[in-house]
């Protein structure tokens, strides 16, 4: 039997890894922020909400950049 050499991770893996697990958390942050960003907006509609919740969940990359490009902040007014 041949003997498996470089069975173990070295120092780089282990630091790609953890990049990688951080930016899967940061994504997953994103998209649930933009979940209640966009349920929680009182100027579109429910078939706005419905539009881009599907659009969201079907294309999420192009969904969430789209809507964090299309959808202005709300002014508030005091």
């Amino acid at each position: 039997m041949p003997a498996l050499l470089a069975t173990y991770p070295t120092f780089w893996d282990v630091v790609w890894w953890m990049i990688i697990f951080s930016f899967w958390v940061i994504w997953i942050y994103i998209v649930i922020r933009v979940f209640i960003d966009n349920f929680q907006r009182t100027d579109h509609g429910g078939w706005a909400k419905a539009m881009w919740t599907i659009l969201i969940i079907f294309l999420p990359v192009i969904g969430v950049c789209s809507y964090l490009i299309a959808r202005p902040s709300q002014e508030v007014v005091a």
